[in-house]
């Protein structure tokens, strides 16, 4: 069911509160542990969360447990390399249009996986099997502008990172996302996670 009075919380308001999650969880403050059975049965009556997320589906990357997030707060996509494909479209176009969440993160992290398997594609034309193939054509164009002369390191920190920029700028051409920002009612972020320290680092936030 949507909300049709709107959301509660701005998008400020909910950058904020990943923002705090995520100290939450970096200083192992973690704030749930467990999920009252009078929680279950208030979110079964309907969900309200206050930020989408598309992520990677790196096991090492949970968002709830990253950002200390509850049921029902977080709305997330999780596809390998975050690539935003037509499924994926149509999921956060139902997050805007009938959750109306003020807030869209596309959440990448370092060492993934799908984007060094694109760089290589990119840099040396390796190849797999035929749907990662499909997967990594979504990559490829996002590495295109990443210094081959950079150390390899250097390479794959500035491609997880450009690969979130291409992810938030293809969303942030649609129609509904140019509509909703333009409104002041969406706001649209990238982010990195760093496996080693579990901080995220957002990006022009």
């Amino acid at each position: 069911m949507s909300d049709e009075a709107g959301h509660q919380y701005t998008a400020a308001e909910a950058l904020a509160r990943l923002r705090e999650g995520n100290g939450r969880f970096v200083r192992g403050e973690a704030r749930f542990p467990t999920v009252q059975k009078e929680v279950l049965a208030a979110l079964a009556k309907g969900q309200h969360p206050y930020a989408t997320l598309l992520g990677c589906s790196d096991s090492r990357v949970p968002p709830e447990l990253v950002f200390d997030a509850g049921f029902g707060e977080l709305f997330i996509v999780r596809l390998a390399g975050n690539v935003l494909s037509p499924e994926v479209g149509g999921t956060l176009q139902y997050a805007g249009t009938h959750l109306k969440t003020p807030l869209f993160v596309v959440l990448g992290h370092e060492g993934c996986g799908a984007v060094q398997a694109a760089l290589g594609k990119l840099r040396h034309g390796t190849t797999d099997r035929s749907r990662i193939e499909a997967l990594l054509e979504n990559i490829v164009p996002a590495l295109r502008s990443v210094d081959p002369a950079l150390p390899e390191d250097a390479q794959m920190r500035a491609a997880v990172e450009a690969n979130v920029r291409w992810t938030v700028e293809r969303i942030r051409e649609t129609p509904e996302a140019q509509a909703r920002e333009a409104e002041g009612i969406m706001r649209l972020v990238g982010a990195v996670y760093e496996l080693s320290t579990g901080a995220v680092r957002f990006l022009d936030a």
